[in-house]
């Protein structure tokens, strides 16, 4: 069965709007856990699972929104959202495990999300581009 796709539901999987809205996420997320690695010294099981909880749900609405697989810059999106559900399993799957230890490699990871999540904020607020004769 094939549905027609509205005016509001492109809008709302539009990559522009989910960049815009994902990129700032991982931004503000891989600089407060850099200032404040420590909270993870003291790990709390259901609260661990809560938030695997939160990572799952999310991931998985960014994969049902947008799960495309192309060679442009909205397949970060659909990564993301892979991750995301990925991530939020182990979690939940493995609440009682502990955080890496805070490391050169923990902090390099972190500025390579962040900078992921610079270029998609600038892909969701920046121009928007320009496509070619050819539709692409």
């Amino acid at each position: 069965m094939q549905t027609e796709t509205t005016p509001a539901a492109k809008t709302a999987t539009d990559p522009r709007r989910l960049a815009g809205l994902i990129g700032p996420s991982i931004m503000v997320v891989t600089a407060s856990e850099a200032m404040r690695y420590n909270i993870w010294d003291v790990n709390i099981p259901a609260v661990t699972y809560l938030n695997g909880t939160l990572l799952f749900v999310g991931g998985l609405a960014i994969v049902r929104a947008h799960n495309r697989w192309t060679r442009r810059w909205p397949v970060l999106i659909t990564l993301t959202g892979w991750a995301i559900l990925f991530f939020g399993l182990i979690r939940m799957f493995a609440p009682e495990a502990k955080q890496p230890p805070e490391s050169p490699t923990m902090y390099a990871g972190l500025a390579a999300l962040f900078a992921m999540g610079s270029y998609l904020t600038y892909k969701g607020y920046g121009p928007e581009e320009r496509r070619n004769s050819s539709g692409n």
